[in-house]
């Protein structure tokens, strides 16, 4: 199958990947320009979890305030070299994601940080509801587990989908940064202020 360098290009201009990358994604989807982006993109989460072993300490501390000043937003975002931590795409793809904070107010930035107690808590309100809902016992557990995981795509910020496009999440936005930039790139910490809040 041959694809023509029109085709590339757009596909190069929705991604941001390289020529080449597109080119082949475009082969293996037959021509098919959302078929071939979503190649692309999950190229992207296999690539950031093989980087993801390399170590981020450069980066930046970006903020976002919102609201005239009633909601405001630090984040860290971290990369493996200066060079990339004064790249503008870098330094977007942090302030991106301090305006996401603002607006979608995660509790965590993976599944990984919920504490037990609380994962715990979340399901015993959920076996209860199922109970109370009168649903019968030998799929309690599963939709327990299902309403977990939508409680972790509400809470988690890697999972919630992105402010901006939400056909992707937090995380696979990360992943096609990552994989434009070539480095390791983390979300450490962030904190969300909203006035008169508790945080």
């Amino acid at each position: 199958m041959t694809v023509s360098a029109a085709q590339v290009k757009e596909l190069r201009n929705i991604t941001g990947a390289g020529m080449m990358e597109c080119k082949k994604a475009l082969i293996e989807a037959k021509g098919d320009l959302e078929a071939a982006t979503q190649i692309l993109r999950k190229r992207g989460l296999s690539e950031l979890k093989k980087r993801s072993r390399r170590v981020a300490k450069e980066g930046v501390i970006d903020s976002y305030i919102h609201f005239g000043g009633r909601i405001g937003v630090l984040v860290e975002v971290n990369c493996e070299t200066d060079f990339v931590a004064r790249n503008e795409e870098f330094k977007r793809f942090a302030h991106d994601i301090a305006m996401h904070i603002a607006a979608a107010n995660p509790l965590y930035i993976s599944r990984d940080e919920v504490p037990l107690e609380v994962m715990n808590k979340e399901r015993d309100i959920y076996k209860s509801q199922a109970l109370e809902e009168g649903k019968p016992e030998k799929i309690i557990d599963k939709i327990v587990e299902g309403r977990l995981e939508k409680f972790f795509q509400s809470v988690c910020l890697l999972e919630q989908p992105f402010i901006r496009d939400t056909d992707l999440t937090v995380e696979t936005y990360l992943g096609e940064v990552a994989g434009k930039l070539g480095e390791n790139i983390v979300i450490r910490r962030f904190v969300h202020f909203e006035l008169g809040g508790t945080t």
